[in-house]
Protein backbone atom coordinates (compact mmCIF):
# COMPACT_ATOMS: atom_id res chain seq x y z
CA UNK A 1 0.00 0.00 0.00
CA UNK A 2 1.45 3.31 -0.82
CA UNK A 3 1.90 5.96 1.92
CA UNK A 4 -0.14 9.97 2.11
CA UNK A 5 3.29 11.18 1.13
CA UNK A 6 4.13 8.83 -1.79
CA UNK A 7 0.38 9.51 -3.31
CA UNK A 8 1.25 13.15 -3.57
CA UNK A 9 4.25 12.42 -4.89
CA UNK A 10 2.68 10.42 -7.75
CA UNK A 11 0.29 12.56 -8.08
CA UNK A 12 2.20 15.40 -8.45
CA UNK A 13 4.43 13.77 -11.07
CA UNK A 14 1.32 12.82 -13.15
CA UNK A 15 0.19 16.61 -13.20
CA UNK A 16 3.61 17.22 -14.22
CA UNK A 17 3.61 14.75 -17.17
CA UNK A 18 0.11 16.40 -18.39
CA UNK A 19 1.47 19.33 -18.15
CA UNK A 20 4.13 19.01 -20.04
CA UNK A 21 2.48 17.06 -22.60
CA UNK A 22 -0.57 19.54 -23.19
CA UNK A 23 1.82 22.71 -22.16
CA UNK A 24 -1.48 24.04 -20.01
CA UNK A 25 -2.27 23.91 -16.70
CA UNK A 26 -6.03 23.80 -16.57
CA UNK A 27 -5.97 21.33 -19.29
CA UNK A 28 -3.36 19.43 -17.35
CA UNK A 29 -5.31 19.20 -13.84
CA UNK A 30 -8.31 18.22 -16.00
CA UNK A 31 -6.34 15.42 -17.59
CA UNK A 32 -4.51 14.53 -14.06
CA UNK A 33 -8.21 13.76 -12.54
CA UNK A 34 -9.06 12.10 -15.38
CA UNK A 35 -6.05 10.11 -14.72
CA UNK A 36 -6.67 8.99 -11.01
CA UNK A 37 -10.16 8.29 -12.00
CA UNK A 38 -9.56 5.93 -14.55
CA UNK A 39 -7.00 4.17 -12.90
CA UNK A 40 -9.24 3.52 -10.13
CA UNK A 41 -11.30 2.46 -12.57
CA UNK A 42 -9.07 -0.10 -13.86
CA UNK A 43 -7.12 -0.88 -11.38
CA UNK A 44 -7.92 -4.60 -11.36
CA UNK A 45 -5.53 -4.54 -14.54
CA UNK A 46 -2.58 -3.80 -12.71
CA UNK A 47 -0.71 -6.85 -12.74
CA UNK A 48 2.52 -5.27 -11.37
CA UNK A 49 4.53 -6.22 -14.07
CA UNK A 50 5.84 -2.71 -13.85
CA UNK A 51 5.94 0.26 -11.38
CA UNK A 52 2.64 1.40 -10.33
CA UNK A 53 3.94 4.93 -11.64
CA UNK A 54 4.74 3.65 -15.02
CA UNK A 55 1.46 2.07 -15.73
CA UNK A 56 0.08 5.37 -14.26
CA UNK A 57 1.99 7.52 -16.86
CA UNK A 58 0.90 5.21 -19.55
CA UNK A 59 -2.37 6.22 -18.72
CA UNK A 60 -1.66 9.56 -18.33
CA UNK A 61 -0.23 9.70 -21.92
CA UNK A 62 -3.29 8.16 -23.41
CA UNK A 63 -5.39 10.19 -21.89
CA UNK A 64 -3.48 13.68 -22.71
CA UNK A 65 -2.71 11.64 -26.32
CA UNK A 66 -7.08 11.46 -26.42
CA UNK A 67 -8.18 14.82 -25.33
CA UNK A 68 -5.82 16.25 -28.02
CA UNK A 69 -7.07 13.90 -30.96
CA UNK A 70 -10.86 15.47 -29.68
CA UNK A 71 -9.80 19.34 -29.06
CA UNK A 72 -9.61 21.60 -31.46
CA UNK A 73 -8.34 24.38 -29.22
CA UNK A 74 -5.28 22.58 -28.32
CA UNK A 75 -2.98 25.38 -26.18
CA UNK A 76 0.56 25.40 -25.99
CA UNK A 77 2.41 26.23 -22.66
CA UNK A 78 4.99 24.65 -20.74
CA UNK A 79 6.46 25.08 -16.85
CA UNK A 80 9.49 23.70 -16.52
CA UNK A 81 10.26 21.60 -13.40
CA UNK A 82 12.73 22.65 -10.72
CA UNK A 83 15.97 22.29 -10.55
CA UNK A 84 16.78 18.47 -9.12
CA UNK A 85 19.75 19.15 -6.54
CA UNK A 86 20.11 22.27 -4.36
CA UNK A 87 22.29 25.21 -5.95
CA UNK A 88 21.71 24.15 -9.12
CA UNK A 89 19.02 26.69 -10.31
CA UNK A 90 19.98 27.81 -13.66
CA UNK A 91 19.30 31.70 -14.44
CA UNK A 92 16.25 32.83 -15.32
CA UNK A 93 17.16 33.65 -19.00
CA UNK A 94 18.50 30.43 -19.09
CA UNK A 95 15.09 29.11 -17.90
CA UNK A 96 13.51 31.00 -20.14
CA UNK A 97 15.60 29.78 -23.55
CA UNK A 98 15.00 26.45 -22.26
CA UNK A 99 11.30 26.69 -22.03
CA UNK A 100 11.14 28.52 -25.22
CA UNK A 101 13.31 26.33 -27.06
CA UNK A 102 10.92 22.99 -25.46
CA UNK A 103 7.84 24.77 -26.37
CA UNK A 104 8.93 24.93 -30.12
CA UNK A 105 9.74 21.43 -30.44
CA UNK A 106 7.47 19.81 -33.10
CA UNK A 107 4.76 18.16 -31.01
CA UNK A 108 5.53 14.38 -31.77
CA UNK A 109 9.51 15.69 -31.04
CA UNK A 110 8.09 17.02 -27.60
CA UNK A 111 6.10 14.30 -26.13
CA UNK A 112 9.22 11.51 -27.01
CA UNK A 113 11.54 14.00 -25.58
CA UNK A 114 9.60 15.01 -22.73
CA UNK A 115 8.97 10.95 -21.97
CA UNK A 116 12.95 10.01 -22.34
CA UNK A 117 14.92 12.45 -20.85
CA UNK A 118 12.61 14.46 -18.70
CA UNK A 119 11.35 11.11 -17.21
CA UNK A 120 13.74 8.95 -17.91
CA UNK A 121 11.50 5.57 -19.59
CA UNK A 122 13.52 3.79 -21.85
CA UNK A 123 13.10 4.24 -25.40
CA UNK A 124 10.93 0.94 -25.74
CA UNK A 125 9.00 2.33 -22.98
CA UNK A 126 8.86 5.65 -24.77
CA UNK A 127 7.27 4.23 -28.04
CA UNK A 128 4.77 1.70 -26.33
CA UNK A 129 3.29 4.89 -24.97
CA UNK A 130 3.30 7.29 -27.78
CA UNK A 131 2.62 4.18 -29.95
CA UNK A 132 5.18 4.56 -32.77
CA UNK A 133 8.18 2.36 -33.51
CA UNK A 134 11.58 2.33 -31.36
CA UNK A 135 13.61 3.38 -34.23
CA UNK A 136 11.18 5.91 -34.87
CA UNK A 137 11.30 7.29 -31.03
CA UNK A 138 15.28 7.08 -31.52
CA UNK A 139 14.95 9.36 -34.17
CA UNK A 140 12.46 11.84 -32.52
CA UNK A 141 14.88 11.98 -29.49
CA UNK A 142 17.76 12.71 -31.19
CA UNK A 143 15.99 14.82 -33.32
CA UNK A 144 14.70 17.15 -29.97
CA UNK A 145 18.65 17.05 -28.96
CA UNK A 146 19.51 18.98 -32.24
CA UNK A 147 16.91 20.92 -32.18
CA UNK A 148 17.52 22.46 -28.83
CA UNK A 149 20.98 22.43 -29.74
CA UNK A 150 20.98 24.75 -32.64
CA UNK A 151 18.60 26.80 -30.98
CA UNK A 152 20.22 27.07 -27.72
CA UNK A 153 22.94 28.22 -29.63
CA UNK A 154 26.02 25.84 -29.61
CA UNK A 155 27.62 23.04 -26.96
CA UNK A 156 28.23 25.02 -23.67
CA UNK A 157 24.38 25.86 -23.52
CA UNK A 158 23.44 22.59 -25.03
CA UNK A 159 25.99 20.96 -22.64
CA UNK A 160 24.89 22.90 -19.36
CA UNK A 161 20.49 21.73 -20.55
CA UNK A 162 21.66 18.26 -21.27
CA UNK A 163 23.11 18.34 -17.51
CA UNK A 164 20.06 19.81 -16.25
CA UNK A 165 17.66 17.23 -18.27
CA UNK A 166 19.89 14.34 -17.08
CA UNK A 167 19.63 15.46 -13.11
CA UNK A 168 15.71 15.42 -13.55
CA UNK A 169 15.71 11.85 -15.59
CA UNK A 170 17.73 10.76 -12.38
CA UNK A 171 15.75 11.90 -10.06
CA UNK A 172 12.70 10.43 -11.61
CA UNK A 173 14.73 6.82 -11.85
Amino acid sequence: MHSSGSIKRIRAESTGLCLRLCRNDAEAQDCTQEVFVLAWQRLETFHGRSKFGTWLHRIAVNVVLGRRRKSASYERRLTLVEPAEPGSTPEPDEIEALEQAIRRLPERTREAFVLQKVYGYTHEETSDMLDIAVGNCKAQVHRAMRLLYETLGGEQAFSDTQDAVNRRGQERS
